[in-house]
């Protein structure tokens, strides 16, 4: 078992100092092609020097983003039109401010028809108003029918047939009504 254990106690010697040979000559690469470029008067830097690594640039003192430019790049984002919004905005501002002297134009702020606002809202509160005159002109047909019906009854000596208005005097009242409607839909 001894002799088990020595060679393996001389193998990993032999690893190790090999190990350490191969950790000796990395360490020497580096300080050869950096010595000739470097020169005599600056001292090289201590960065570039011992730091290596995967992930850390020596230049930018920072990690390595993996690639040289940008994927954004040469691109139209979100960011740049806005900045350009936003600095043509900059830009309307100052003309605006410039242009505070000129009189103000009347036309502009006028709009295209001077009544647009009344007409604004005009057709819903029409229809409200549409629905009354119908009443209206309703119960003033049915007043003028009575008067006439009370005043031929009058003459008939006293003869009442009834209240209410006889059928044919309502339909007789609502072409009539519909006729003046025609004609001042006409006009």
């Amino acid at each position: 078992m001894s002799s088990n254990h020595a060679s393996l106690d001389a193998a990993s010697n032999d690893r190790k100092a090999r190990l350490a040979k191969l950790a000796a000559l990395k360490r020497k690469q580096p300080e050869d092609n950096t010595m000739p470029d470097a020169d005599a008067d600056t001292a090289p830097d201590v960065t570039t020097t011992y730091l290596s690594g995967r992930n850390y640039d020596a230049e930018t003192r920072g990690p390595k983003l993996g690639f040289e430019v940008g994927p954004q790049e040469g691109q139209v984002t979100v960011e740049t039109q806005a900045a350009e919004i936003a600095e043509s905005a900059k830009q309307q501002a100052q003309e605006d401010e410039e242009g505070v002297d000129q009189p103000i134009d009347l036309f502009k702020l006028q709009p295209k028809k001077p009544n647009w606002d009344l007409r604004r809202d005009l057709e819903e509160k029409q229809k409200i108003l549409d629905v009354r005159t119908d009443n209206a002109i309703a119960r003033l047909v049915r007043q003028r029918i009575e008067n006439a019906q009370r005043k031929n009854t009058g003459s008939n000596g006293g003869h009442e047939e009834g209240a209410g208005i006889a059928g044919e005097a309502l339909v007789e009242g609502i072409h009539l009504r519909e006729q003046e409607q025609d004609q001042d839909d006409t006009i």
